[in-house]
């Protein structure tokens, strides 16, 4: 499931439209993190004259982000003299491609994954970027190569071209508690996967719940658990064995595969791991789930979800106060690194025109990032930013888990076909919980895959 950009996090899924259901929901998210203020000093971009010059940028943002955007665009004419606007649509997945298409598209796009960006760069509908662009991401973002393989697509002729910048990210490695609760009950925030699979022991033993786990969400039920396993295995295994698993290269019931379920397993088939018991996991619906960290007593200690959850939080609990979160962490002793899931918005040029490449570059700039980090609702890995100017502190604090991956990458699901990323991959999970074996559930999977090829 990606928590994408729309708003704060909105649910969008390349092939699967049922996540739309829960998007006025998930926006809400806004109005409870964010403390919006205006942007002051910092970093200054200065561009070159481009009088007379017309930049326009087409995506999915409307109010109050297209407002923010066309702000932003704000800073660049007055640094160049070039004139900038933008668009936004709730079509916009669908239009984006007819402009494509017809040759009319804008010269800049805001695409929500990059499942649609790769499927513009095939038609020839997009310019590569180039190596200084490139490099500005290799240099400037926390795990560059990765966002640079995330944008990076095959053009009408089959060969790879860089084509795109992320601009405005979010973070899904996250884990939730009450500082009270683990306060109370002498607990430590776990550094380490080790240290987690130790405190959840612990927590177990001394007659606490350790985790809050819900699959339920009407059509959707079962994406909560494929952001487990998503998660785990980019703590089990390399980047390359992840992205194989994405795209079947590797198949879904590699050894592997069936490894990482059976980790998740571990915590939501054991009855004394998870509120409820393992049966109460594929019923509870996960806006439910967390509720069980506010009652008292704690019904369960943590629950592992994306920054949107605290939008179904229970009403008047305070951030960093009634509840906290921390890095999901990845293993000490597998040389992994810290790996990040997560989601984001790209940019990509429909030409190369001076203005055009340059607004492009201009997004690179710390100012443009920090501009809307004031404003709120913006997440970025750019290491060069001024951390303050996010407008609270969970913004910070999530920007620092950004910072400081070593990797990242997008929501599995939403790169897999939809009758998989948003079909089998849900539903399995779901059978996985309810008894079914890992191996039964991979195979069923793969059989699946095999079927749409």
């Amino acid at each position: 499931m990606t928590i994408s950009d729309d708003g704060i996090f909105v649910l969008y899924k390349l092939g699967g439209l049922m996540k739309y259901s829960i998007k006025s929901l998930i926006v809400l998210v806004s109005s409870l993190f964010l403390s919006f203020s205006a942007y002051a000093g910092g970093h200054k971009y200065t561009g070159p004259d481009l009088s007379g010059q017309k930049v326009v940028m087409f995506g999915p943002w409307l109010s109050p982000e297209q407002e923010t955007m066309r702000e932003v665009g704000a800073i660049f004419e007055k640094a160049t003299g070039a004139t900038f606007e933008y668009g936004g649509s709730d079509s916009f997945e669908q239009q984006v491609m007819i402009d494509l298409k017809a040759g009319s598209a804008a010269d800049l796009v805001v695409f929500p994954q990059p499942g649609l960006a790769a499927n513009a760069a095939a038609m020839g509908g997009l310019v590569p970027l180039g190596n200084d662009i490139k490099q500005m991401v290799l240099d400037n973002y926390a795990a560059g190569q990765s966002w640079v393989d995330l944008s990076t697509y095959a053009d009408e002729n089959g060969n790879d071209q860089f084509n795109a910048i992320f601009f405005r990210t979010n973070v899904k490695s996250l884990v939730w508690y009450s500082p009270d609760n683990f306060e109370d009950n002498g607990y430590e925030v776990p550094g380490t996967m080790e240290e987690l699979i130790a405190l959840t022991r612990q927590m177990a033993s001394d007659g606490n719940t350790p985790w809050c786990i819900g699959l339920g969400s009407g059509a959707a039920t079962g994406w909560p658990a494929t952001d487990w396993m998503e998660d785990i295995m980019l703590r089990t295994h390399t980047p390359d064995v992840y992205d194989m698993w994405v795209s079947n290269e590797m198949p879904f019931n590699d050894p592997r595969v069936i490894e990482a379920m059976n980790f998740f397993g571990t915590f939501a088939l054991n009855d004394k791991f998870v509120n409820g018991g393992s049966k109460a996991v594929a019923t509870t619906d996960f806006r439910d789930a967390p509720n069980g960290l506010f009652t008292s007593p704690a019904e369960c200690m943590m629950h592992r979800q994306a920054s949107f959850i605290p939008a179904f939080f229970p009403e008047g609990v305070e951030a960093g106060v009634d509840y906290d979160f921390f890095y999901f962490p990845a293993y000490a002793t597998k040389d992994l690194g810290t790996p990040v899931l997560g989601a984001g918005t790209l940019v990509a040029a429909t030409n190369d025109n001076q203005a055009t490449i340059e607004f492009i570059k201009f997004l690179m700039h710390p100012e443009a990032h920090e501009y809307w980090m004031a404003k709120g609702g913006f997440l970025t890995p750019h290491k060069g930013v001024d951390g303050s100017k996010y407008a609270s502190d969970t913004f910070r604090k999530l920007g620092e888990i950004l910072t400081g991956a070593t990797t990242f990458r997008f929501d599995a699901s939403d790169l897999m076909p939809g009758a998989i990323g948003a079909g089998t991959f849900w539903t399995g999970m779901v059978d996985y919980t309810n008894g079914k074996s890992a191996q039964d559930v991979a195979d069923a999977i793969q059989d699946s895959w095999d079927a749409i090829k």
